[in-house]
């Protein structure tokens, strides 16, 4: 018993809008969920304990060392938090890790979402 095969030939007809929604749907993704998944990345946290004072101390003597470096209290009870930084990678978080030994007792880098710096887009 012997079948034939014959090749045939399909052709795919969908509209042009298919496309440009594909190559929209990180920026779409976005805009629904209100997160950049870009967004992602590593603060130094310099600073854990039930002490608001110390906290807001902690977070006073890195701003006058890193003034250009934002910093984060956040309270969660019964604990103070205060991380430095919003860095993409978390080498760069370790290279103001080393520039901080000795400056706070405890130093952890912490994966989180962060606050990416301002992309510079031309003004044409």
């Amino acid at each position: 018993m012997s079948s034939a095969q014959t090749r045939g030939k399909v052709e795919v007809i969908k509209d042009p809008l298919i496309d440009t929604f594909a190559a929209r749907r990180p920026y779409l993704s976005k805009t629904i969920t209100g997160t950049d998944p870009a967004s992602s990345g590593f603060r130094v946290q310099i600073f854990f304990g039930s002490n608001r004072q110390a906290a807001y101390d902690a977070q006073a003597k890195f701003t006058n060392e890193f003034p250009e470096i934002p910093t984060y209290v956040s309270y969660i009870e019964p604990n103070f938090k205060v991380q430095a930084g919003d860095f993409r990678t978390r080498l760069d978080a370790q290279k103001l890790e080393s520039e901080l030994n000795g400056m706070f007792s405890t130093l952890f880098i912490i994966p989180t979402k962060i606050n990416p710096p301002k992309s510079e887009t031309p003004n044409d």
